[in-house]
């Protein structure tokens, strides 16, 4: 397992991150990801552990609060010194029935920082994420309530979840003006099924020298290698719960490579769609959710799947993205001073 740099912060986390949203749901939206209790998520967590992840991502709204219990239990049952793991949660969805129960505001974020802190049996989380934009709420008092937050000790590293480009870089300068604590995360959807990160937030991500956390990575199962374009499905959670959306004939053009290239490296098809996300230079993180350990044992296996320059040129043209403005200008005019910066770098 490799070890990479969060954002511009000197916390090192693995390059490949245990996600928990199939921990603890019922009969709801939760349970349609994953209904894992006690024993079974145990399972998956020593196995993240043994295979030398440190990173585990969750979030209160997760089972409404059931997948930070068993995450936090589980690292009981096994043992687990709480400096041998990166624990990150997020806060922003509804967790009640008031107005005030829900968002990124400052009462909403204090208070839930402490349920989180209760729920995981712990005395701070590593990595706090606002998980959504809240267009009620002014970024500004956001950002102050995270930085009471550090400053208490509670919570270490900030981090943002679902945020625009626009959004992230008028985070990072009021943090900057005001001095207070740094964003050095965003947690997004990234995959070969839907690459529209690159248009603006990676950009902005590298810019800013802010790490990327990238969930469902296998597009809610649909590039686990089981969906065909002559209509075969298979089980799992795409069949009942079709989400995240995604341009599906693009989706199976990709697939279709991905056999190609699983078949000549001796790997599975989720395995070639993972480690293409850890050849991509704004990826930090890829976290893997699962229901079963040997799902999880295959996802772990990406680590060690080099893709050829040959593999990655053959993804990149089945599935890059049209050309958009601005985009198309800003490559045309950046032309005029490109040249000078290779000549400058040698």
């Amino acid at each position: 397992m490799r070890y990479r740099r969060l954002g511009h912060s000197g916390l090192f986390v693995s390059e490949l991150c245990l996600g928990t949203m199939t921990f603890g749901g019922s009969d709801d939206m939760w349970g349609q990801i994953g209904q894992l209790q006690q024993e079974d998520a145990d399972s998956l967590v020593r196995t993240a552990l043994d295979a030398g992840i440190n990173f585990i991502d969750t979030a209160n709204i997760y089972a409404t609060g059931r997948s930070e219990e068993i995450l936090g239990q589980s690292l009981r049952n096994l043992g687990v010194a709480r400096e041998d793991v990166v624990i990150a949660t997020k806060v922003h969805g509804p967790m009640g029935e008031g107005p005030n129960a829900r968002g990124s505001s400052r009462g909403h974020i204090m208070d839930q920082a402490k349920a989180s802190l209760k729920r995981m049996q712990i005395d701070h989380i590593d990595l706090y994420q606002i998980h959504g934009f809240d267009p009620a709420t002014p970024i500004v008092e956001t950002l102050e309530a995270l930085d009471t937050l550090v400053r208490h000790g509670h919570v270490r590293y900030l981090g943002l979840s679902n945020w625009a480009a626009w959004q992230i870089v008028k985070a990072v300068g009021i943090a900057e003006a005001r001095q207070l604590a740094p964003i050095v995360s965003l947690q997004a959807y990234y995959t070969l099924a839907g690459r529209d990160l690159e248009r603006e937030v990676a950009p902005a991500l590298l810019s800013e020298g802010i790490g990327l956390m990238v969930w469902s990575p296998l597009a809610g199962g649909f590039l686990s290698g089981k969906f065909d374009r002559d209509g075969k499905t298979a089980e799992g959670r795409r069949v009942n719960f079709d989400f995240p959306p995604i341009d599906k004939e693009r989706a199976y053009d990709a697939i279709e490579v991905m056999r190609e290239i699983a078949s000549a490296k001796g790997c599975t098809v989720p395995q070639v769609a993972l480690a293409w996300l850890l050849h991509q230079k704004v990826v930090t993180s890829v976290i893997l959710g699962a229901k079963r350990v040997d799902q999880l044992t295959d996802n772990i296996g990406a680590a060690d799947v080099s893709l050829s320059a040959e593999d990655l040129a053959a993804l990149d043209a089945v599935t890059r993205l049209p050309e958009e403005y601005p985009g198309w200008m800003l490559e045309r005019q950046g032309e005029y001073r490109a040249h000078m910066m290779e000549d400058e770098r040698g």
